[in-house]
């Protein structure tokens, strides 16, 4: 039965970190506490010149779900120097709003908890100033958040940086080992100003009153289980973790995009689909060996194209509409009418990974993409591209044994030939039916994990539970 929450626990509020892979994660948590009549507030920060993360996407997201309320935190006040570095931008936002969050907690009544993105951790401090309880909602995988924790304990016994490491293999408890040039290349550095304050922010994660993960614990079982046992972090106690997921987007949408009546008209099982989140994104000459490489695989694709970026570094930068004739190989859109589809800058991933169609998802391995192909039963090709996708890649391939890796992701270019051999992998050879085979149990596990006393909703109820004892 579903433990309902006592007559004071009245408002949750989400501090959400910035872009739609942070918000939306947070918008289906917001709709679980929701479903156990809680009123639930978000709290968005000011985001500097990104149309990604804008208010245009933002107000759409709040239009679709108007039984949560969106609080918009002001910019916060002019500092003296602006850090150019985006990510680094980004902490700063974070940090300097924290003032405005705890104006926000003091205008509500009877704040039960505080749900901070793991780039919002420092406001943990801030939430116990007014004993109110702090929960991290890590939106990226148990493996992630559990090699972070082995990382922080590593740097604890030596002072040598990733960088000087090279493919010197990383063993961290309950994760598959992992090259140090694998780890992601904000971590390389320890010395920088980044590293220095992620590594601060897991330490207030540490100090929070407990971590809802967005995934579920058969697919992540060893990290999950090492999170549990304190082993990522010897002598220092890890919060309660609690296993919440796969939290993943229904795939909503006013109009049915036009790429899934194209869907429609294809065998079931048939179509590559390409896409690389909302942030992803190739250089001209990279686009155009994709296309090769779709081309003399034979197969059927749909492909979201997105414009080059003229700043590789700067993931906020506002991309123009792709100018698919300049972009791709002369004649490759005639050529391939008859199989291919390719779409401007985006396309309803959820639905289409959902789709009898689909029979495998070229992925850059974001956690909210991940979950919406296993989730859907779908093989990964694993293209990572920044941040932890790198981590993603080695869990999906060597845990979770649900992909195979795109060859050449860390250098220059990937080439066609190496596009076309593992789709043709994927899609024709025994070795693609094994993964079919995994991903079908995936999904079924992901379904039993979302059921009514499924492990996913029974570990919610049991954070219920102690949130509403501690009041």
């Amino acid at each position: 039965m579903e433990s309902k929450p006592s007559r004071s626990v009245d408002v949750v509020v989400l501090y959400a970190g910035m872009g739609v892979g942070h918000l939306l994660p947070m918008v289906e948590l917001a709709k679980l506490f929701l479903s156990r009549r809680f009123d639930v507030t978000i709290a968005v920060p000011a985001t500097p010149g990104s149309a990604a993360t804008g208010s245009p996407t933002i107000a759409g997201i709040a239009a679709s779900n108007p039984s949560v309320t969106f609080h918009h935190l002001p910019p916060p006040p002019s500092y003296a120097d602006p850090d150019p570095n985006p990510l680094l931008l980004m902490l700063d936002v974070l940090r300097l709003s924290v003032p405005s969050l705890v104006s926000l907690l003091g205008s509500l009544p009877s704040v039960s908890a505080l749900v901070l993105d793991i780039f919002c951790a420092e406001a943990v401090n801030a939430a116990a100033a007014l004993h109110v309880p702090a929960y991290i909602y890590f939106t990226s995988s148990a493996n992630t958040f559990a090699t972070s924790l082995g990382l922080m304990y590593h740097d604890s016994t030596t002072t040598a940086s990733l960088k000087d490491m090279g493919k010197a293999v990383l063993r961290f408890p309950g994760v598959p080992p992992v090259r140090a040039s694998d780890m992601p290349s904000t971590l390389q550095d320890r010395e920088s100003r980044f590293y220095k304050a992620r590594t601060k922010l897991y330490a207030c994660a540490m100090e929070s009153s407990g971590v809802l993960l967005n995934t579920y614990e058969w697919i992540e079982a060893r990290a999950v289980g090492a999170l549990r046992e304190g082993a990522c972090f010897p002598g220092r106690p890890t919060p309660p973790v609690y296993c919440v997921g796969p939290l993943v987007g229904s795939g909503k949408e006013e109009e049915r995009h036009a790429c899934l009546a194209w869907m429609d008209s294809q065998p079931a099982r048939s179509v590559v689909f390409l896409c690389f989140g909302s942030m992803g994104s190739f250089s001209a000459a990279q686009l155009k060996e994709i296309a090769r490489g779709l081309e003399r695989s034979g197969h059927r694709f749909l492909w979201v194209v997105r414009s080059p970026r003229q700043d590789p570094t700067n993931l906020l930068e506002r991309l123009p509409e792709p100018d698919l004739a300049a972009l791709l190989p002369e004649g490759f859109m005639e050529r391939t009418a008859d199989r291919g589809m390719v779409v401007k800058s985006w396309a309803p991933q959820a639905k289409v990974l959902r789709h009898a169609a689909t029979g495998a998802f070229v992925t850059h391995c974001g956690w909210n993409s991940t979950l919406e192909g296993v989730a859907s039963g779908v093989p990964l090709l694993c293209w990572p591209l920044y941040a932890e996708q790198w981590l993603n890649k080695v869990l999906i391939v060597e845990e979770m044994k649900a992909g195979v890796v795109i060859d050449g992701y860390d250098e220059e270019l990937v080439r066609a030939e190496e596009v076309e051999a593992k789709v043709r992998l994927v899609m024709e050879s025994d070795a693609g039916e094994k993964l079919r085979e995994r991903l079908a149990m995936a999904k079924a596990k992901a379904v039993e994990a979302l059921a009514e006393h499924g492990p996913s909703r029974v570990a919610f109820n049991e954070f219920l539970d102690r949130l509403v004892n501690s009041e």
